[in-house]
């Protein structure tokens, strides 16, 4: 995997993990997008794969983008959980780039794959070397996929690629497929040999046994 869609090409207007996440998302498929911002990656999915489904935002603007889109979308906070939703509601549960900022990332991911029969998540690596050698110089880091400040960031729970699947083996939650990219969402030697240390962005397809 290169981070790119199957046609080789970026997709135009779509942010670049989204683009790459688009490849395992099945045809005619009904998806609940958390922390969906302007409703993008439902409009594409919806244009290019038939899917339906709804998204969770809590920033107005990005509601009203949605709304603007014709985009299913409801106002909520991702802390309060998805008590609204039935269990096995949902093909996919996404939730892209918001994990690390959950009061208890792992009762969102068990409640994702409560409400949906697959879970695709993505998160910064807080293992990559560039943090790594941040924390060594007495410094909290900030890199391209960590660039605010310490005390104006959202992250509160940021995990390592390590951490996040030994979490998946005590939940007992089956990883389908795995992306660990750069910056750039390509792939590489590197990556492959020591992925804790040199990836920066991970990706995960999971499913309840």
């Amino acid at each position: 995997m290169n981070g790119l869609p199957a046609s080789g090409a970026p997709v135009s207007g779509l942010r670049a993990d989204l683009a790459f996440i688009c490849d395992w998302i099945a045809p005619g498929s009904r998806i609940l997008d958390l922390g969906c911002g302007d409703g993008s990656l439902l409009t594409h999915l919806a244009a290019t794969r038939g899917v339906s489904g709804y998204g969770l935002e809590i920033d107005d603007d990005n509601v009203a983008g949605c709304v603007a889109r014709g985009v299913n979308v409801i106002q909520a906070d991702l802390d309060d959980g998805l008590a609204d939703f039935a269990t096995g509601s949902f093909d996919y549960v996404v939730m892209t780039q918001a994990l690390q900022a959950l009061a208890r990332p792992d009762l969102a991911v068990a409640e994702m794959l409560r409400v949906g029969r697959e879970a695709i998540v993505t998160f910064p690596n807080f293992g990559y070397w560039r943090v790594r050698f941040a924390l060594m110089q007495g410094r909290m880091p900030i890199t391209p996929t960590l660039p605010a400040e310490w005390y104006e960031t959202p992250n509160i729970h940021l995990c390592t690629v390590a951490d996040f699947e030994a979490l998946c083996r005590e939940a007992g939650w089956q990883v389908l497929q795995r992306a660990l990219l750069d910056r750039s969402h390509k792939t590489g030697s590197l990556i492959g040999l020591r992925p804790n240390l040199f990836c920066e962005i991970a990706l995960y397809k999971l499913r309840r046994p």
